[in-house]
């Protein structure tokens, strides 16, 4: 999966916005911001993925082959 697609990044800017109102408060410097925002990214990256593979539909299982009959021998007074 390309982490550029357009969910990936929307859940990134999400996931980022704590991190830009830290920094707009100046309790972040430019370069801690700017050296958390890939994790942002990452993590974005890991929640769509974790979404898409949970809301695949699940694909039934085979049917398990009936078992032949067992013929029963019948055996013949000697």
């Amino acid at each position: 999966m390309n982490p550029l697609r357009w969910d990936v990044l929307a859940v990134s800017f999400v996931l980022a916005l704590p991190l830009l109102g830290l920094w707009l408060r100046e309790e972040f410097t430019l370069e801690e911001t700017i050296g958390r925002l890939p994790w942002c990214l990452a993590a974005g990256w890991a929640v769509v993925a974790l979404l898409r593979w949970a809301s695949q539909p699940r694909t039934p299982a085979a049917p398990e082959p009936e078992p032949a009959p067992v013929k029963e021998e019948t055996t013949t007074p000697a």
